[in-house]
C-alpha cells in the first residue's frame, strides 16, 4: 500500500504541475508502474475492493490499513466473526463495508468456527448492508435464496432478506444502475416464484433474462396457501444476544432437563413410532391437546386438561405452550462425520482418516490387511455441530469412519445429546453397518468392485450386516447391482445392500427396485459436482420429480442423508422441502420417516426408545416452528432450550 501511496502521489504532482503549465522540470514520461497501477487504483477509488476475511483480528488490521491509505472496502466475504465487531467495521475508511456471509455454513476451518446463523440479523440491526451468498460450489448457487430464507428464519428482517440476493449485491457491485430492482429502464432480469420468495421451498415458475423466457417447459408444484406468504418466523432474540455476549460461542447444552412432570399445552399432534413405524398418537380437531410428560417418557395426551389438571392445580409441573405446535419422533442423520470432528479443516480436532488396504499396508497390531475399524472407537461428544443438530431435532446420528478410499468401517450411532460414551444413552448402537466407497479414481473401479468381491464372501456372505456403498455413478451402481446377484446366488444368500449418495440413481429405479436396494440420497436436492454426477434428476422447476421422489415412485426403499456435519441442524428443513415438491403424494409422517425409522431400517438399527421433540407454532417441516424442548424416555428427562 506504500509503495502504491508513493506512485500515486507522483503521478498527482505530476498532474499538478501539468494542469499549472509548470513543464520545467516535469518528466517526459508519466510515472507508473504496471506492477502497481490496480492498488493504485484502489486507492483512487476506481476499484472496488472485495476482502476475503474472518476473524476479528484481522477485520479490525484491514480497517485500520483503510484509514492510513485512504480507500474504501465495498464488502468484506464470508466473514463469520463480522457480527461480534460491528463498531470497527463502521470505522471504515469513507463508509462501512457490505457482509457477504453464508446463513449456516460454519466450523469448516478454524476462521470459521465462531460464526453463527444470528449474524446477518446482529449486522442489519447495527445498520450494515448484508448479502448473503453461496461462494459456489461451496454451496450450489441455484438455491441462493435458501440463505437469504434461512437468514430470515434466524431474525434477519423481510425485506433485507429479499434485498439480501437482490438490491443490496447489486448496489454493492455497482450494477445498481441496472440490475437488483424492478424500475424502468432496468435490465428485465426477472423470476416468477411459485411461492413467497422466503418460504421454504420456494421455486421459480419461469426466469427472464434481458426480457426472453429461459424456461421452455418448467415443472411446477402446487404449494399450499400459507407458502404465499412470508413465513411468521420464531423468536430467536435470546439466542442473538447470547451469540455476541459469549464471543461467537454460546452454551448449546440444554439450559435445563427436567426429569419430573412437564405439561405441554396448546398440542395440535402427536407422532410416535412404533413397530410399524410412525403413528398418529393424538390429533387435534378442534380444540388443542394437553400432552402430560412424566419421567421423560409420555403418560397421555388429550384434548381435555385432565392430563395434567391435578399438576396444574398442585403446580409440580412445569408447563409449556407449543402455540399450535406438534410432537414428533427425533430425527437421525447419516452422511457425514458428525461426532469424528470439531473443525473440518483442522487435523488436530479430527480422529482423522482411516488406513485403505487398497493404498496403504495396515499394520498388523491394527489388524493388518483384513481389519474393518469401528467408528465408535474415535467418537468425540458435544462438538458444537452435534449440539446444534440436537437442538434443531436431530437426535441421533449414525456415522462411519472417516475415509478418503474404499474401506472405511463399521459406522456407530449415538446420541446428539449425551456428554460421552459412558453417559447414558450417549452410546445407541456399537456396530450398525459396513461401509465402503466406489468412485472414479486410483485404484480403479474394477479393483474396488474385486476387492468388494473378495470382501463379500470371507466377511459379509451371510447377510445379516448391511453393506453401504457410497456411489454416485450409474455405471458403477449397475456393477454392483450384477455383483450383488452373483454372490447371493453363488453362497445361497441374500445380501443387505444399500447405496448411499446414489446422485445418479435414478437412472436404474427399477432395477435397484427389484434387486431389493435401499438408497440414502445425500444430498436431497442433487448438484452435479463432478463427472459422475452428471445426470442428476434436479427437481422442479427443471424435472417434475427430484432424485428422492423418483426413487419412492419405482418402490425403492429411500433415506435422506447430509454430506456435511454442519448440514444435520438443517435435516428438518431438507424434509420440508421434500414434502412440499412431493405434494399430496407422500404424507407428513412418510417424509418424517426418511431421516428416522427408514434410515434407521436401511443401516441396521436396532428398534430403541426414539426420543421425541417438540416444536412450538407448527411442525417440525416448516420456517414457523422452533424445537423447544427434547422428550428423552431412555434418559428420563424432558431437555428444554
Amino acid at each position: 500500500y506504500d509503495k502504491a501511496r508513493q506512485i500515486k502521489n507522483t503521478q498527482d504532482q505530476y498532474c499538478t504541475k501539468a494542469l499549472a503549465g509548470e513543464w520545467k522540470g516535469l518528466a517526459p514520461d508519466f510515472p507508473e508502474d504496471l506492477q502497481w497501477e490496480a492498488l493504485v487504483d484502489v486507492l483512487r477509488g476506481r476499484v472496488k475492493v472485495h476482502t476475503h476475511c474472518y476473524e476479528t483480528v484481522d477485520l479490525d488490521d484491514l480497517v485500520r490499513i483503510t484509514n492510513e491509505f485512504e480507500f474504501s472496502i465495498a464488502a468484506f466475504h464470508h466473514a463469520h466473526e463480522t457480527y461480534l465487531v460491528p463498531d470497527t467495521l463502521k470505522a471504515a475508511y469513507g463508509h462501512p463495508p457490505a457482509i457477504a456471509l453464508f446463513a449456516s455454513k460454519s466450523r469448516f476451518k478454524r476462521e470459521s468456527y465462531r460464526g453463527s446463523e444470528f449474524a446477518p440479523r446482529i449486522l442489519a440491526e447495527n445498520g450494515l448492508q448484508v448479502v448473503m451468498k453461496s461462494d459456489h460450489p461451496v454451496l450450489d448457487s441455484r438455491f441462493l435464496l435458501y440463505e437469504a430464507q434461512q437468514a430470515h428464519y434466524y431474525g434477519l428482517d423481510s425485506n433485507l432478506a429479499l434485498l439480501s440476493v437482490t438490491g443490496t449485491p447489486a448496489q454493492v457491485m455497482g450494477q445498481d444502475h441496472r440490475i437488483g430492482f424492478i424500475k424502468t429502464g432496468y435490465d428485465a432480469d426477472l423470476v416468477l416464484w411459485d411461492s413467497h420468495p422466503l418460504a421454504l421451498g420456494a421455486t421459480p415458475q419461469q426466469v427472464w433474462v434481458d426480457g426472453i423466457p429461459q424456461l421452455s417447459s418448467p415443472h411446477v408444484n402446487h404449494k399450499p396457501a400459507s407458502s404465499q406468504a412470508s413465513p411468521q418466523t420464531p423468536d430467536f432474540n435470546k439466542e442473538a444476544l447470547d451469540a455476541v455476549k459469549y464471543d461467537g460461542l454460546p452454551p448449546l447444552e440444554p439450559k435445563t432437563s427436567n426429569d419430573g412432570a412437564v405439561v405441554f399445552t396448546n398440542v395440535s399432534r402427536v407422532l410416535t413410532i412404533n413397530t410399524e413405524g410412525i403413528e398418529d398418537k393424538f390429533i387435534a380437531e378442534g380444540d388443542l391437546g394437553v400432552v402430560l410428560v412424566r419421567n421423560g417418557k409420555l403418560i397421555c395426551s388429550s384434548i381435555a386438561l385432565f392430563c395434567g389438571e391435578d399438576l396444574l392445580a398442585s403446580g409440580k409441573a412445569q408447563f409449556i405452550d407449543l402455540a399450535g405446535g406438534w410432537i414428533s419422533p427425533g430425527l437421525t442423520t447419516f452422511g457425514s462425520v458428525l461426532g469424528l470432528e470439531e473443525i473440518e479443516g483442522e487435523a488436530s480436532t479430527s480422529d482423522g482418516y482411516v488406513l485403505d488396504p487398497l493404498l496403504y499396508k495396515v499394520p498388523e497390531i491394527a489388524g493388518g490387511d483384513n481389519s474393518i475399524i469401528r467408528a465408535g472407537d474415535g467418537l468425540q461428544y458435544t462438538t458444537r455441530n452435534a449440539l446444534l443438530a440436537y437442538r434443531s431435532g436431530v437426535t441421533a446420528a449414525i456415522t462411519a469412519p472417516k475415509s478418503a478410499g474404499f474401506l472405511a468401517g463399521l459406522s456407530v450411532v449415538f446420541a446428539t445429546s449425551a456428554k460421552h460414551q459412558l453417559d447414558d444413552g450417549g452410546l445407541i448402537q456399537d456396530v450398525a453397518a459396513v461401509h465402503v466407497f466406489i468412485h472414479h479414481g486410483a485404484p480403479s473401479v474394477s479393483t474396488k468392485i474385486a476387492s468388494l468381491r473378495n470382501l463379500l464372501r470371507v466377511f459379509i456372505g451371510q447377510g445379516e450386516v448391511p453393506l453401504v456403498i457410497d456411489v454416485d455413478n450409474a455405471d458403477i451402481m449397475a456393477s454392483l447391482l450384477r455383483l450383488k446377484g452373483d454372490i447371493e446366488e453363488e453362497l445361497d444368500t441374500s445380501l443387505k445392500f444399500v447405496f448411499s449418495g446414489a446422485s445418479e440413481a435414478h437412472l436404474l429405479a427399477n432395477e435397484i427396485s427389484d434387486a431389493g436396494v435401499g438408497v440414502i440420497v445425500s444430498p436431497s436436492r442433487s448438484y452435479p459436482g463432478s463427472w459422475e454426477k452428471r445426470r442428476i434428476l434436479p427437481g422442479p422447476p427443471l424435472s417434475q420429480k427430484s432424485n428422492l421422489l423418483e426413487l419412492r415412485a419405482h418402490n425403492v426403499s429411500v433415506a435422506l442423508g447430509v454430506p456435511g456435519a454442519w448440514e444435520a441442524r438443517n435435516t428438518r428443513f431438507d424434509l420440508g422441502w421434500i414434502a412440499l415438491e412431493a405434494g399430496d403424494s407422500v404424507s407428513k409422517k412418510e417424509v418424517l420417516a426418511l431421516a428416522s425409522v427408514n434410515l434407521q431400517q436401511l443401516l441396521g438399527v436396532h428398534s430403541f426408545e426414539t426420543d421425541l421433540v417438540a416444536s412450538k407454532g407448527g411442525d417440525l417441516l416448516d420456517f414457523d416452528s422452533k424445537v423447544v424442548a427434547v422428550i428423552s424416555p431412555r434418559r428420563g428427562v424432558v431437555d428444554l432450550f
